[in-house]
């Protein structure tokens, strides 16, 4: 089972591109039909996902959340969305398979 959970986590990784929070242009550069959001409750890592997950019930949530905790004025310069990050990865391995 534990295998399985790393293998889960891993392939997550590999559905969107996980960026470091780094200058540099071309690595701050999002994909067309992409959007970047920074996830974490302290320590904020940067996600590259598509657009249209941002319609599906489950993560409208989480961005109902983030607007509850930080309004329009995100503190990373982008979208925040304040849940673990293990969480996000989860939700959005589930949303890659149902997009499928």
């Amino acid at each position: 089972m534990g295998f399985q959970l790393r293998s889960m986590i891993g392939n997550a990784r590999h559905l969107f591109k996980l960026q470091p929070l780094v200058s540099g242009r071309k690595q701050l550069e999002v994909p067309k039909g992409h959007v970047a959001v920074y996830v974490g409750e302290i320590q904020m890592k940067r996600f590259v996902v598509p657009l249209a997950y941002l319609n599906h019930p489950s993560f409208a949530a989480l961005l109902k959340t983030a607007e509850d905790e930080f309004g329009f004025d995100h503190p990373m310069g982008g979208l925040t969305i304040p849940c673990k990050e293990d969480a996000f990865i989860d939700l959005t391995s589930r949303l890659h398979s149902s997009f499928l």
